[in-house]
């Protein structure tokens, strides 16, 4: 087995390292002080063709495969946990569920300006009362002429505020539940749409989290993506391509924990010595780089499965539920070995603490992740 990365995923990784740490990790403390999405970072990411990783050049993107997205959102994740974690949301769903269930004619109107970083693309299935658990959706759809008419509200929407095109979840056959639910291209412009309440959350501050409600809003019959019904498989098979996203973001965060933790025990000095001589300290950072790599490789070889086209929910499962545990781990970690100082927010150690938790909850809880992996050897 050849774990070597090629080519031109070593260059991509590179670039994409270059460009987060002079332009994204200058910028990472302010964001998270004032809260203010990045836009012109986003921009600047889709000039790059950063919005649309996987997406092939014919409809803007950069044609790449899931390994060297997982790169890219590691990279970015390290120099700012928010922009990774918005970039990885917008990659993995409204361009991607575009481009695999839409219909050319949905492709070419839609998925140009998403992947060139012009429109943020948002993806809006959670409910108040559905969250883990995706057949308790109330959102509605009526086919009434030629529109379907959605009433509802969707909630802990990365990026709603923001976002141009927006990938919503709502059921067209109330009796059927999971089966009768259906998903549609929305766009901000349509009147019944409006933002309710913008969450003031623990961490990823920047990432401007909102409610979105739907009120009578008419929804062109052309804007229904695949089938009626098809919605719960379109979220299920994307929501398996951003575990591996969350999972680069887990892996960003933990690598960033490591790398100061190890600068600070060189740096501080107790009882005549750099507390890295001491061994109570090596064994934490023995066992962050130790849990650091395997959810790498766990990450790395979700994503290699998805490039071949084999199946990888439980491995992508796996790799978010590692990954997003080691975050939080090696958070904890670092913030032990800076002592008082990592308590200050002038270390950035307490933002990686803050930012870290949310990776074991977006995309699947660590329960649920356990639920698929679960499933999936049991079966």
């Amino acid at each position: 087995m050849n774990f070597d990365l090629t080519k031109q995923q070593v260059l991509i990784r590179d670039t994409v390292k270059e460009f987060a740490q002079r332009e994204v990790a200058p910028m990472a403390d302010e964001l998270d002080r004032s809260e203010r999405f990045p836009l012109e970072i986003i921009e600047k990411l889709g000039k790059l063709g950063m919005m649309g990783i996987m997406i092939p050049t014919e409809y803007g993107g950069a044609g790449l495969d899931a390994i060297s997205y997982a790169l890219i959102i590691e990279e970015l994740s390290k120099a700012d946990s928010t922009t990774g974690a918005l970039v990885s949301v917008h990659n993995s769903f409204a361009p991607y569920i575009l481009f695999k269930w839409g219909n050319e004619d949905q492709r070419r109107n839609y998925i140009p300006p998403l992947a060139k970083g012009e429109r943020y693309g948002a993806f809006a299935a959670t409910e108040p009362n559905a969250g883990s658990d995706l057949g308790a959706m109330q959102t509605t759809a009526v086919l009434e002429g030629d529109s379907y008419i959605i009433n509802g509200t969707k909630t802990f929407i990365s990026g709603g505020p923001r976002a141009r095109t927006i990938i919503v979840f709502a059921l067209t056959d109330r009796e059927a539940g999971a089966r009768g639910m259906s998903a549609f291209i929305v766009e901000n412009t349509y009147k019944g749409f409006r933002v309710g309440s913008v969450f003031d959350k623990m961490g990823i501050k920047a990432s401007e989290t909102s409610e979105l409600i739907f009120e009578d809003m008419a929804v062109p019959r052309e804007n229904l993506i695949g089938k009626p019904g098809e919605g719960f498989k379109i979220a299920l098979s994307s929501i398996d391509g951003g575990r591996i996203g969350i999972a680069s973001q887990a892996v960003g965060i933990a690598q960033r924990a490591l790398d100061k933790a190890i600068a600070r025990s060189k740096e501080r000095v107790q009882f005549g010595k750099p507390i890295s001589n001491l061994q109570a300290i090596q064994w934490m950072i023995a066992e962050m780089a130790t849990r650091i790599e395997a959810s790498r490789l766990l990450t790395r070889r979700a994503a290699f499965l998805k490039d071949t086209g084999a199946k990888f929910s439980m491995e992508a499962a796996m790799a978010k539920l590692m990954a997003s545990e080691t975050a939080v781990f090696c958070a904890d970690r670092s913030l032990q070995i800076h002592g008082g100082y990592g308590y200050m927010r002038e270390y950035g150690i307490e933002r990686l603490y803050r930012d870290a938790k949310i990776t074991e909850i977006y995309e699947g809880t660590s329960e649920v992740q356990k639920l698929v992996i679960s499933s999936s050897i049991l079966r």
